[in-house]
């Protein structure tokens, strides 16, 4: 009986160990970044994402070009 417990414990020890690996290489492939590198960033994304909406909406100012259709009237 003692011999199954500690397997159980021996097994839990390992899976706590083999967390705690998985979670650091998780931890060291993300990249940290300065503040203004940060900020730079997203500001680029968000001025790319304005940019391609802004497009969307005059293609679907022209009657020729079908624009964007979500479902709604």
């Amino acid at each position: 009986m003692r011999v199954r417990w500690k397997l159980i414990g021996l097994g839990g020890l390992a899976g706590v160990a083999a967390t705690g690996v998985v979670l650091a290489r998780k931890r060291r492939a993300q990249r940290d970044y300065q503040p203004d590198e940060l900020r730079e960033r997203l500001h680029s994304r968000l001025a790319g994402v304005t940019a391609d909406r802004a497009e969307a909406a005059a293609r679907s100012d022209d009657p020729e070009t079908p624009g964007i259709d979500d479902g709604h009237e």
